[in-house]
Parts: C-alpha cells; sequence; structure tokens
C-alpha cells in the first residue's frame, strides 16, 4: 500500500473511530461526562476537547504548507486553543458537531495530498515556542496516532462507566486482497 494510500485509510478509520466513540458517549450521564476522572485531561469531556485542540494546532501548522491552504481554510478561521487543556467545547452537542466537521475535512485533505508534498519537511514551533523541522508524512501520522492515543484512554472511562465501546481494530475497514 502506498504511503497516501495509508493516510487515507487512517483517515476514513479516525473518522469511524470518533463516530463511533461520540455515539458511546452520549449514553453517558452528565456526571460520567463531565467528572473528573483523574485521565489525562481529566474527564470525558476534556479529553475530548484536548483530542480537537490537538487537531486545530496541527492542522493550522499543516495548512501553512501550499497544499493545504484550500483544503484547511476552515482551520485557519479558527483561533488558535491557548493551551492543550483547553475546554473550545462544554455543550457535548456542539463539541460533535465541529468534531464531524473537521473529520470530514481531514478525508478531504488527505485526499487531495500528492507524493511530492508528503515527501517534504515542515517547520513548525510547538506550544513552548521551540522549533521544528520534520517529514510531512510522519507529522500527519502523529495527528492520527494521538487521537488514537487519547480515544483509548475514553474507551477505558466508558467501559468503566459500563458502556461497550465495541470494535476499535483498524482490521475492519482494511479492504480483502484482490477486492
Amino acid at each position: 500500500m502506498s504511503e497516501i494510500n495509508q493516510l487515507i485509510l487512517l483517515a476514513k478509520y479516525n473518522k469511524l473511530m470518533n463516530q463511533r466513540q461520540y455515539f458511546s458517549v452520549a449514553n453517558l450521564s452528565k456526571a460520567g461526562l463531565y467528572e473528573d476522572k483523574g485521565a489525562f485531561f481529566k474527564s470525558v469531556i476534556g479529553i475530548l476537547n484536548h483530542i480537537l485542540v490537538g487537531d486545530i494546532i496541527w492542522l493550522k501548522r499543516f495548512a501553512e504548507h501550499p497544499s493545504g491552504r484550500e483544503a484547511l481554510s476552515y482551520i485557519c478561521m479558527l483561533e488558535k486553543p491557548s493551551s492543550l487543556n483547553a475546554i473550545l467545547f462544554t455543550n457535548f452537542g456542539e463539541l460533535n458537531s465541529e468534531r464531524k466537521k473537521i473529520d470530514e475535512m481531514i478525508i478531504q485533505w488527505v485526499n487531495q495530498l500528492s507524493y511530492k508534498d508528503i515527501d517534504e519537511c515542515i517547520s513548525y514551533s510547538n506550544m513552548a515556542g521551540k522549533s521544528f523541522s520534520k517529514s510531512f508524512a510522519s507529522l500527519i501520522n502523529h495527528l492520527f496516532l494521538h487521537q488514537v492515543h487519547h480515544r483509548g484512554q475514553i474507551t477505558t472511562l466508558l467501559s468503566q462507566c459500563g458502556v461497550d465501546f465495541g470494535e476499535t481494530d483498524i482490521i475492519e475497514i482494511i479492504n480483502e486482497c484482490g477486492v
């Protein structure tokens, strides 16, 4: 599988898992959603916001690359989160709407990337102002892996609340060979 096809697969997987996670989270009580569980970013709503914060920060960086300017124009209009634990949405419905919009935008953006684009390096500064220059393809992979990491935390919290998240493996959406 080519690197671009792998990124497209990850974008589709990302959207599917986010849809399932938000559907499962919708079954939580208010306490289950907002209560400090001692997890990264404290609560389920805190972790969901953090994932979105991370996406916005990375997508803003990616939008500076010529390949992202048009496809990521919506992200360019958003304010850069002030911190990694910023709560962008306290209302779950609004957070869910924004998640869907950004997931669809990620798919559209990844689908139009070229090999030339992903073979380049991009330069950026982290939240502390430290500068880096890294492989674009590797940073796109990081975008997806960051979500996987934190979705795993939410899945654990869901389990503790008696909510069965279900299947999480990407194998489910990988096509059979010859199909």
